[in-house]
């Protein structure tokens, strides 16, 4: 299943008001917190996680990654705040076609 931009566009709109619920912090991205991530996404469908590193191309790793592991989609990147997006069983997000 990919996104389409139309889907995209409506995921963005319901994550604007939302605050990041994951911070990667001092250790950077650890066992630990993609664990918290699969779990938020699990249980949200639609987090924000924060990113907070100066260097671009580290980030785009970690957010790589992060995307990777969790098998999530990436809606958006804004600054250090990455939108990610998984449906779960429940399916609590009901998609534009």
């Amino acid at each position: 299943m990919t996104l389409s931009n139309k889907q995209k566009q409506f995921l963005k709109g319901l994550a604007h008001d939302r605050k990041p619920v994951v911070l990667l912090g001092a250790n950077g991205l650890t066992e630990g917190v993609l664990a918290e991530i699969d779990s938020a996404l699990n249980i949200h469908e639609l987090i924000k996680v924060k990113v907070p590193t100066e260097d671009r191309e580290v980030k785009q790793l970690i957010i790589d990654a992060i995307v990777r592991e969790t098998k999530a989609f990436k809606v958006q990147t804004i600054g250090h705040v990455l939108v990610l997006y998984r449906q779960s069983e429940e399916k609590k997000i009901q998609l534009p076609r």
